[in-house]
């Protein structure tokens, strides 16, 4: 008895320490920002790319009003409700005190600057294939906006997705900076990284596992929405027979070649990558056209 209870125990401690290793957060050192040469102009174009003003201004903000980032949208799932928290430059309630390397651990890593988890309803899971380069550039802009001081809400999320540590085994299973779909040239590599990284389209458009994490081999072949209305559509070759320039004027318009408009979630992105030059756009429309069909 006394021997098989000392090996419980040694296995214990061992398991214990695996899941200590395994979840501990990721951070990114400060010397691997210090040389970016940022620049806000480029970092306006990252910022509608990425979608910021979709998710954390205000609910029903409009015009202007969307470059004020205080939150407050909220995030239905089966996991608990999310809400957006205020990134505007204020120091006390946003990120007025964050550095280069803190927005960078964030985004890549899911890292808050106090080391904890952030819950992957922060598309941490698709930034991490974002440049170092376009996250200061991001951080130079978001630091003109204007201050809010609007506190952000506390998620609510019940027991035991509220352990955050937790978390780090979540990111250990499904969070990786792995590209999706193989593409070469220029155009379709552009596009790529627009769907797959800034612009986190498979966060909506493809389906997920029991645990949340998203089933790369049904890559944007739809899902369910995550408030349980309705279904998020497919966006692969055989199910959107859209041609590329019909897609471009999409994401731009919003208008369908059947002279539909989009609605729900969509209408934010439209009015994000409505601020994209057209090169972009048009990358976006060959990645999407380059993409596997569904099953």
């Amino acid at each position: 008895m006394y021997k098989a209870l000392r090996y419980i125990v040694i296995l214990a401690l061992i398991g214990v320490g695996v899941f200590w290793v395994v979840t501990r957060p990721a951070q990114v050192d400060a010397a691997q920002v210090a040389q970016l040469s940022t620049d806000a102009a480029r970092g306006e174009t990252v910022f509608w790319a990425a979608g910021c003003a979709a998710c954390h201004a205000a609910p029903g903000a409009e015009d202007e009003e969307r470059r004020v980032l205080s939150g407050g949208m909220a995030f239905p799932s089966p996991f608990g409700t999310f809400h957006a928290p205020n990134i505007s430059p204020d120091p006390d309630h946003g990120i007025g005190g964050w550095s280069v390397a803190d927005l960078a651990s964030a985004m890549l890593h899911g890292t808050a600057p106090d080391g904890a988890h952030y819950y992957p309803a922060f598309p941490y899971a698709s930034y991490a294939r974002a440049t170092l380069d376009d996250v200061g550039d991001l951080h130079a802009y978001l630091m003109t906006l204007p201050a809010s001081d609007t506190p952000s809400r506390p998620h609510d999320v019940g027991f035991p997705f509220n352990i955050r540590r937790s978390l780090g085994g979540w990111k250990w299973l499904f969070a990786h900076d792995d590209w999706i779909v193989p593409v070469t040239g220029e155009t379709l590599e552009r596009g790529r990284y627009l769907v797959e990284a800034l612009g986190h389209c498979g966060e909506c458009h493809t389906p997920r596992n029991a645990l949340g994490g998203l089933d790369y081999g049904r890559w944007l072949q739809g899902a369910p929405s995550p408030d349980g209305k309705g279904r998020v559509p497919a966006i692969t070759p055989d199910k959107l027979d859209w041609s590329e320039r019909d897609i471009a004027a999409y994401l731009s318009t919003g208008f369908t070649p059947e002279y539909d408009v989009a609605g729900g979630h969509m209408t934010e992105v439209v009015k994000n990558l409505a601020h994209l030059p057209e090169d972009d756009l048009s990358a976006i429309a060959a990645y999407l056209k380059a993409v596997p069909p569904g099953s």
